[in-house]
């Protein structure tokens, strides 16, 4: 059996130590994101009350570990979009647009009954195939 390499991918949060996660993984050609929610390293979570604002800037964070790990938002075959009210899901959407319209990963889009903390209204998770393209739309 072929061994793959694994390398992790921290954002700085104070958790990903003390409790024992990465917020991004590659193993081969694949890269996984973890779910990234809005707040920053500080502890503050960003976009309070705005779902458009955080989902734009979880996604923005995801951007930055994907290119990290050597991988490009094109490349993302999946995400996971987990939210505390779905009737947010209008500018939620209209943020995950902004993204990935064009791209067109396989989408999942859950409410919740919460996240770690009550101010987060989305998180999202998002897997990509380093070196995959578009071969033709069906």
């Amino acid at each position: 059996m072929e061994l793959l390499r694994r390398d992790n991918f921290a954002s700085g949060a104070p958790l990903e130590e003390k409790v024992g996660y990465s917020r991004a993984v590659r193993v081969g050609n694949s890269v996984l994101v973890g779910g990234t929610t809005s707040t920053t390293p500080e502890g503050v979570v960003e976009g309070a009350g705005d779902p458009y604002e955080q989902t734009r800037i979880v996604l923005g964070k995801i951007e930055e570990a994907l290119t990290r790990a050597g991988a490009r938002v094109s490349e993302v075959v999946r995400v996971r979009m987990y939210v505390t009210d779905i009737n947010q899901g209008r500018e939620i959407l209209r943020a995950y647009s902004d993204w990935f319209k064009d791209v067109k990963p396989v989408l999942t889009v859950a409410e919740v009954s919460g996240l770690a903390r009550p101010e987060h209204l989305v998180e999202i998770e998002a897997e990509a195939v380093v070196g995959s393209y578009t071969l033709k739309k069906r």
